[in-house]
């Protein structure tokens, strides 16, 4: 564990960047700590990523990095170690530098995604062994696949554009054991309306031609089920319109974007020096949080932590 000190640095990074709240999330959180961490969005494209990488371990001075689209996958292949998590999903969205033994850094990657989807999922009250679908393919849809097969989903349908780009997610799916069937994104309109649990990895807009479709239809849902589209910005989408104008809930993806960023909160702060995190730090930092982002239900979503 290093030390706190005054020059620690921590971002979030991806492209396009602009749009992303969790600079919000993380600031407002590491002022209740009284952390004096730095935390910025930088964009950031492919090519850029090895050398950003290479730059934050020679610098010696940073407490975390926040991954997101399109990097996940690569930052997977460049860090120097793997969470268990991580590994098994090959996606990373999270970096937690550690010191080594000979004065350098290391870089762990893991993937606080799965926890997000999990519990944004238990708390919009996912029932047992729910029937679902997934439209994308990437590195968020691998995360989706290992928070369902947490959840005990049934028939898994994963609904993309590309079936050769999509098989590498299949192949982690294979060796998390979870059963995945592969359709084209073309038929999804017509079959949404069956399943239990919908989770769009698209990112914003990607869906909008979908949701089209699905109003064409004039499709209605059964009870209960439930849409979580990781796309929060524009809010509400395109597809949350209409999936919710059909009778369904719909689970915004800033809830998601809450929880995964309550476990990064954790893991930047134990590697910036403030220890692990108590009961109550934790509440505080979910109330600042929710506060950052227009999210309410303090009392429900700190039970849902707990549990």
């Amino acid at each position: 564990m290093q030390p706190v000190t005054d020059k620690l640095f921590g971002a979030v990074l991806g492209h396009p960047i602009g749009h992303s709240q969790s600079p919000a999330l993380h600031n407002a959180a590491y002022t209740a700590l009284g952390a004096p961490f730095n935390y910025v969005a930088r964009d950031l494209q492919l090519p850029e990523l090895a050398g950003f990488l290479a730059q934050v371990r020679a610098d010696g001075n940073w407490y975390g990095l926040s991954v997101t689209m399109p990097l996940k996958n690569e930052a997977a292949m460049l860090v120097d170690e793997l969470t268990p998590v991580a590994a098994a999903v090959g996606a990373v969205n999270t970096i937690v530098p550690r010191r080594d033994g000979t004065g350098g850094t290391r870089l762990v990657g893991d993937n606080t995604d799965v926890a997000g989807i999990v519990n944004a999922l238990r708390h919009a009250g996912v029932g047992q062994r729910p029937r679902a679908a997934i439209l994308g393919g990437g590195g968020t849809a691998v995360s989706a696949i290992a928070a369902l097969g947490q959840l005990h989903a049934t028939d898994i349908t994963l609904f993309v554009r590309n079936a050769h780009k999509a098989a590498g997610t299949l192949h982690v799916a294979a060796a998390l054991g979870v059963g995945v069937v592969l359709e084209s994104f073309d038929a999804a309109a017509g079959k949404l309306a069956g399943f239990d649990v919908i989770i769009s990895t698209l990112p914003p807009h990607g869906a909008d031609g979908l949701a089209g479709e699905f109003a064409g239809i004039g499709a209605t849902v059964q009870d209960g089920a439930l849409l979580l589209d990781v796309a929060y910005d524009p809010w509400p989408s395109a597809l949350a319109q209409v999936w919710q104008a059909a009778g369904g809930t719909v689970v915004a993806g800033i809830e998601m974007l809450l929880y995964q960023g309550v476990e990064q909160v954790k893991l930047f702060s134990e590697a910036g020096g403030l220890g692990t995190l108590d009961t109550v730090q934790i509440g505080d930092v979910i109330n600042v949080m929710c506060d950052a982002i227009g999210v309410h239900r303090r009392d429900s979503h700190e039970q849902n932590m707990a549990g």
